[in-house]
């Protein structure tokens, strides 16, 4: 591998907000340079990347050729990487082409099980290849999650509420899942009941994440990516939020997880693992 290199950076989803956004990044990186660009969308087919995505042409049509753009990734002299933004029904199956490859896989698509995740990170570990499946790449959640943990030592009941667009496929997101299991892991049970509750509608009281906490999920159009984390006691509640008012925020979160993953072996699931 060749440091000086250019690191070439393959987007799945590149049709897509999110993966606009992330060739807009890319092309304005110069450590970076786009290799190619996948979207299984018609309608974009044969498209200039950079056309699409708002800037001056980049010379990379949009391609449904996922083997071919990784196999030719294999065979540049700097270890290249795929940025995932597509859909939870496929995304496993990109992430583990990606690492047959030797490609390293920087992923935003949330979705996967815990068992999918423990079978990816297992193949990444095995065929010592980068993986990093990031949640949320905004620094400020990290932060607000960081928070959430400090505040835990305190308060013994909590809440979530996840707000996203209505084109989001999954339910709780991935950072808010992700937000329960950090809380979970510090070893207390939240929310001990003082009634027995009778859910009149099923779901009214939202997920159950472990440890008592409780996640609820909004969709609606208007919205991007929104997260509180609502902590209560007696005489006082303390509430954490989140806002997302452009998808740009999560981009030097992207450019970040792309730099690293190429030093990586193995799989690492979380943006705060790498800052």
């Amino acid at each position: 591998m060749t440091n000086s290199l250019p690191i070439p950076v393959i987007v799945n989803g590149a049709g897509g907000k999110m993966g606009r956004e992330v060739i807009k990044a890319v092309a304005a990186s110069p450590d970076m340079t786009l290799l190619g660009a996948i979207d299984h969308n018609p309608a974009y087919l044969e498209q200039d990347a950079g056309t699409l995505a708002g800037i001056d042409p980049l010379e990379v049509p949009i391609m449904n050729d996922r083997e071919g753009l990784l196999a030719m990734a294999a065979q540049e002299k700097q270890l290249g990487v795929m940025v995932d933004f597509t859909h939870p029904d496929s995304v496993y199956d990109n992430i583990r082409a990606a690492i047959a490859y030797g490609v390293r896989p920087v992923v935003g698509t949330t979705g996967l099980s815990p068992t999918q995740i423990q079978e990816l990170a297992e193949f990444a570990d095995k065929a010592s290849t980068g993986c990093l499946l990031i949640p949320n790449f905004s620094i400020g959640m990290v932060l607000l999650q960081q928070a959430a943990i400090s505040a835990s030592r305190y308060f013994d009941h909590v809440e979530i509420i996840e707000l996203h667009h209505n084109q989001k496929a999954d339910a709780p997101s991935g950072t808010a899942v992700q937000t329960a299991q950090l809380l979970a892991e510090l070893g207390k049970t939240y929310n001990a009941p003082l009634v027995k509750e009778t859910e009149k509608l099923t779901g009214a009281r939202g997920a159950e994440a472990g440890e008592g906490i409780r996640i609820h999920s909004v969709r609606l159009p208007g919205l991007i990516a929104h997260q509180e984390v609502i902590f209560g006691a007696a005489g006082q509640i303390y509430t954490l939020r989140h806002d997302t008012s452009d998808r740009s925020c999560y981009m030097p979160g992207v450019l970040l997880a792309i730099r690293k993953v190429v030093e990586l072996k193995t799989f690492v699931y979380g943006l705060e693992k790498i800052l």
